[in-house]
């Protein structure tokens, strides 16, 4: 005899049985996403080319000669150490990789284009315990990288700096080199463009460019707004020495000096400080420990000024050199945007704020969650629930619940969430009365 069962919508159920659904309890879903992503293009002898590649604090520091052809320590390497002295992972950009080659010889090819591959030579030797073998070792430059015991070159397996050209021939020399290797085209306006392009793919707290033309400038300003207003991806862009007038935009008005040096290198250190920096903590007055020579001798009336025009300025303090205050270019202030606008820490907290419940929505609601009563109580209180470990780690404070509203928007598919949070700024001005008695 068969008896009804199983799940049920509504009560029409004609065999007699047990009909349960079960269903989760409301239960908050808290998500904070996490900081520390910077997106930048650099100018490389080594490396991928045409497209963004992802690199982890702690593989820069262990791999940095596999992926960028140096060590750790290395000069060539300055600008990367800045960035990752706070960021925890960067996707970067080749902006000379456009018309790059690879260095070679009968031997080998260079696993990356760029006049790093030159530095590269095959060094091959008799086995003295093999008969009719060979120790095919692949130096850069004065470093083993690779060594291998072969009869025939088809048994070399590939590293990470060569290619082997199967129809060559092994014999004993001392150091083949490889040449021919070059970087691209000089980097110009396009590579910018296109590095931009592929970054939209891309998720991340900081973006910058080390430039000093004002075109390239507003190129990436205009790519900014875009992408924080009308896309809705929110992150800030740093620059040098532009006056942006927008919260988007971060200008460095310091220089830095050196033979070869761009003056506007500030900007690799910003970048990575920005990505990196908690939504509950700020920049001001934290120290600079990067490679550069940062020019910081203003006087009080400069750093005035400065502050005035939204810079964001080191200063020398004693023997360090330590950011004034964490602030953006936007100065235009209004009734509708106010001075907190200008503040990083206020700014990075509300681009948080709209990320994590974009996130949010799409993750859980969206295409998912009837717009229902119900529906809209579980999206009200997991708004809540983000709000409430935002306040817990002291991001925003003074937060009542009770001021968040969702209620059916215009359409039936639309939802309307009306919100107010109060962000908490770290110290920056004592002011004292001391009376004396």
């Amino acid at each position: 005899m068969a008896y009804g069962g199983g799940i049920w919508l509504t009560q029409n159920k004609v065999l007699p049985g047990t009909y349960v659904n079960f269903v989760s309890a409301v239960a908050a879903y808290v998500n904070i996403a996490d900081r520390g992503y910077a997106c930048m293009g650099f100018d490389l002898d080594w490396g991928p080319v045409g497209d963004i590649f992802t690199v982890e604090n702690s593989d820069f520091q262990t791999n940095s000669m596999k992926i960028f052809g140096y060590d750790y320590t290395n000069k060539k390497m300055d600008a990367l150490r800045d960035i990752f002295q706070n960021a925890k992972t960067v996707y970067c950009y080749r902006l000379n990789g456009n018309g790059a080659v690879k260095a070679s010889n009968d031997l080998a090819e260079a696993k990356y284009p760029g006049t790093r591959g030159n530095d590269i030579r095959i060094v091959i030797a008799n086995n003295p315990d093999g008969e009719s073998k060979f120790d095919v070792s692949t130096y850069l430059d004065n470093n083993l990288m690779d060594m291998q015991t072969v009869k025939l070159i088809t048994e070399l397996k590939e590293n990470d700096y060569v290619h082997w050209k199967k129809g060559g021939t092994l014999e004993v020399t001392s150091g083949k080199p490889l040449t021919n290797g070059t970087n691209g085209n000089q980097v110009d306006g396009l590579a910018h463009q296109t590095f931009l392009e592929k970054s939209e793919k891309y998720r991340f707290n900081s973006i910058g460019a080390v430039v000093e033309d004002e075109t390239t400038k507003k190129l990436y300003i205009e790519h900014t707004k875009r992408m924080r207003d009308e896309v809705g991806i929110k992150y800030q862009c740093v620059l040098f020495d532009i006056a942006a007038d927008y919260e988007g935009v971060i200008s460095v008005a310091n220089e830095c000096t050196g033979e070869g040096v761009n003056k506007a290198s500030a900007v690799y250190w910003v970048v990575g400080a920005n990505a990196g920096c908690a939504i509950n903590k700020s920049l001001t007055n934290k120290k600079y420990d990067g490679s550069f020579n940062i020019k910081a001798d203003y006087t009080q009336t400069e750093l005035t000024k400065g502050m005035e025009a939204g810079k964001f300025m080191f200063h020398q303090v004693d023997d360090e050199i330590v950011v004034l205050s964490d602030i953006n270019s936007f100065t235009s202030w209004d009734i509708y945007k106010n001075e907190d606008f200008y503040r990083n820490q206020v700014v990075r907290i509300i681009d948080q704020i709209a990320m994590d419940i974009a996130a949010l929505f799409n993750k859980r609601y969206l295409g998912k969650t009837r717009n229902s009563n119900s529906g809209r109580v579980a999206l009200w209180t997991d708004i809540t629930a983000h709000h409430q470990e935002l306040e817990r780690i002291e991001a925003i404070e003074d937060f009542n619940p009770k001021e968040v509203t969702v209620r059916e928007g215009a359409d039936k598919v639309s939802v309307l969430v009306e919100d107010f949070v109060k962000p908490v700024a770290v110290m920056e001005k004592l002011y004292m009365v001391v009376e004396v008695r």
